[in-house]
This record gives C-alpha cells, structure tokens and sequence, in this order.
C-alpha cells in the first residue's frame, strides 16, 4: 500500500512540475510581445534592459526548478 502511495506521489509531483513549466512557457510567449512593443514604439536602453531581465526571470523560473527536478531525481536524464 505505501508503494502505491509513494507512485501516486511521485506522478503528482511530475504533474506538478510539467504544469509549472508549461505556465512559464505561456508566459515567455506572452513577454515576447511587449518587447517588441517597446522596440516598436522606440524603446529606451533602460525600457529594453527591464523587458531583458524579464524575460530573464522567467527563464530562472523554469530552469531552477528542472534543475532542482533533476538533482533529486524526479525527471530522468537522458544519456
């Protein structure tokens, strides 16, 4: 019974984790436009380097948390 348990976590955990990079890829999509906007519309050095460390961000956010995902060994490293 505790094995089963411990599958059914580990799937949710997994589930977890493809959710929470999915939700971060829908927001790298939703960031592209506004950098463009703010190119378009004639962006400042400083408008563009705030759009940079935004994006920047969001690709922290989903590259902490694969990492982390990989070092306690919920999702398999291919060879």
């Amino acid at each position: 019974m505790t094995e089963l348990f411990s599958t059914l976590a580990g799937l949710l955990v997994k589930a977890g984790i493809v959710a929470l990079v999915a939700n971060e890829v829908r927001g790298f999509i939703l960031a592209a436009p506004v950098l463009y906007g703010m190119y378009l519309s004639g962006g400042t050095v400083m408008a563009l380097w705030l759009g940079f460390c935004s994006l920047a961000g969001i690709a922290l956010s989903v590259a902490a948390p694969l990492f982390v995902a990989r070092k306690l060994k919920l999702i398999p490293v291919r060879a």
